[in-house]
Order: structure tokens, then sequence, then C-alpha cells
């Protein structure tokens, strides 16, 4: 049985994109957009929640946080444990994004870690494949880089794959919500075999694309038609952007995830960065949808502990304390 021995963790979680384009349930990148959270243990429960969006959420033993930090106390043969939640997150809720894989990740590294790593890095990520019912954005958030991965059910193998130092991402996030299941309910029950076939060949392609830093590559690698054209009638403007970014200077473009956020690749030193800005933004106006956009670097790093003082962290307050982490 294991034993608490670390009473305070804080960790910072990146983002991610899920997806790709024809990677679906299979590839996920990390990106520079973080959530953080401090898990202590406390005498009775408390969760305090910072950051856009964040006050629609449990703050009682329903939140997510809570449940799965309760979840590996368990799997050591432990007891339910009272805690004390601090969680600031960047990422915006419901929009493809990966916020709830951030939640689960940041939970169940911080767990572990009051635990002095009761399990290892792998059983983490089947864990936390097991919750998110895909591997993609769980292990991007996890490992960071991008992570190709599969799950049957049982086991999750995955290859982590640097990306290439000159890739950048422009995400265009519009001003709604798209619940994961409102997504999946949108794609048919049934495939062609030339549909798939064709998403199986794009898909290898941009794997050996990225792994290789071809980027030229993306263009055609990150075409799909498996779930992008089906839920394209969700989010005015995807089409045409999926359809013209390229012509306005991007590698290639996708649905983040199940959207209604779009991710567009671009070369890093590219002239036209502006330029493909400013297409996203006005495509989205011309919808009469309003729309941010914010500029991403892939996150090599993943999730990791920034905190283990339980004397510091009682010095500052939990805002305080991670604005010295960047924020």
């Amino acid at each position: 049985m294991n034993k608490i021995v670390k009473e305070t963790v804080v960790v910072k979680i990146p983002a991610s994109t899920a997806n790709l384009g024809p990677g679906f349930d299979a590839l996920g990148m990390a990106l520079s957009l973080y959530a953080w959270l401090e898990l202590s243990i406390a005498e009775t429960t408390e969760v305090n929640l910072y950051g856009d969006g964040m006050e629609e959420l449990p703050t009682d033993t329903r939140n997510l946080v809570y449940k799965v930090a309760q979840s590996v106390f368990q799997k050591a043969g432990m007891t339910e444990q009272p805690l004390k939640i601090s969680m600031y997150s960047e990422v915006p809720l419901t929009r493809g994004l990966g916020s709830s894989a951030s939640a689960i990740v940041g939970a169940l590294v911080a767990a572990n870690e009051m635990l002095g790593k009761a399990f290892s890095d792998q059983e983490l990520f089947y864990m936390a494949t097991e919750l998110e019912g895909h591997p993609d954005n769980v292990g991007a958030s996890l490992f960071g880089g991008i992570i190709v991965s599969s799950w049957d059910g049982e086991s999750a193998p995955y290859v982590k794959i640097t990306p290439p130092n000159a890739l950048e991402t422009c995400v265009i996030i519009p001003d709604f919500q798209l619940s994961t299941e409102k997504a999946r309910h949108a794609l048919p029950e049934q495939y062609s075999k030339s549909d798939v076939v064709f998403n199986i060949g794009k898909s290898s392609l941009l794997v050996a694309a990225l792994a290789s830093g071809q980027l030229q590559l993306i263009k055609q690698a990150m075409q799909d038609r498996i779930h992008q054209p089906y839920r394209a009638a969700l989010i005015p403007g995807m089409s045409h952007i999926l359809e013209q970014a390229v012509e306005q200077g991007a590698l290639g473009a996708a649905l983040s995830g199940a959207g209604p956020t779009l991710i567009a690749f671009i070369d890093s030193h590219s002239e036209h960065k502006e330029q493909l800005e400013n297409f996203m933004v006005s495509t989205m106006k011309r919808e009469g949808i309003t729309a941010k956009t914010m500029w991403l670097s892939p996150d090599h790093f993943g999730t990791r502990v920034i905190f283990e003082s339980k004397e510091l962290i009682h010095e500052l307050p939990f805002m305080e304390l991670i604005k010295g982490d960047g924020y």
C-alpha cells in the first residue's frame, strides 16, 4: 500500500490539438498554451478555479480533477483523501484544444507525484487514455511533442516525434462552444473503403513528413475524409479556411480536435503570417462569428512538476506562485 510522501504539488500542463487532419483519434500535438494545477492534502475538500469559463465547472467532489486524483489514490490502495485544488487555465473550454485532457493529465501527474511516483509514465498514459477514451490529446499533454498512438481498450503503445524546429501554428478560436459529444454524433457509423484507404495514406504521409521535417508534404498530408467533412456544417467558415489556407501561406490546416477551433500550420520563417491570420479572421467575420487568434508553438516537454515545497506554496497565493512560472 502506498502513502502520501509530498503533501503539495504544482504542475504545468500544455494544451493540445488532436487529429491533425487525417489522424483521427491517433495523432496529437502539445501546444504552448497552459494550465497550472496545485494539489494539496487538506482537512476538508476545497476547489478554487481561475480563468475564462472555469466558473462553469463544479467546485466540489464532482470536479474532474478531484475525481481523477482520487482514482489514482484508490489504485494505489488508499482511501479517499480530502484535497485542496487550485487550477488556473489559459485553455478555453470545449473549443478543441484539449481542456478536459489537460485536467485529466494534470490530476494524474500531480496525484502520482504526491505518492512518490507510484506509477510509471506509461501507466499514467493508460489511465488517461481510458478516462478520455482516446490517446491523442492526453498523450500530447502528458509527453509533449507530437504523439502517434493507438488504443484498443487495453493498451496504448505510442511514439513521440519531436516537432520540426520551423513548425508554428495559428489557431482561430470561434466564440462559441462545441461539445465533443455533439461533434462525434455528426460522424457516420460506416465509411467507404476508398475513404478509409485515403485516410490511411494521408495519416501515414503526415507522420513521415513530421518525423523527417519535410514540411512541404504537409499540404497534401493533412487532407481528411473521415471527420472534417461531416463536422464542417457545425462550424461556419470551416470549409473555406481548410480549402484556402495554403493559398494564404499555410503549410496545411485542420479542425483542432472536435472543434470549433481551427489550426493552421506554417513555417516560422514565412512572410505570410499576417496574411494567413487576417484571412482566417475575415472568413469567420463574414459568417457573423467573432473569434480570436493565437500564435502557438509546439510544446516539447509535456506536463512537468514546477513546485513541490509546501512551505513556499503556503507563503504565496496560488496565482502569485504561478506568475513566477511565466503566467
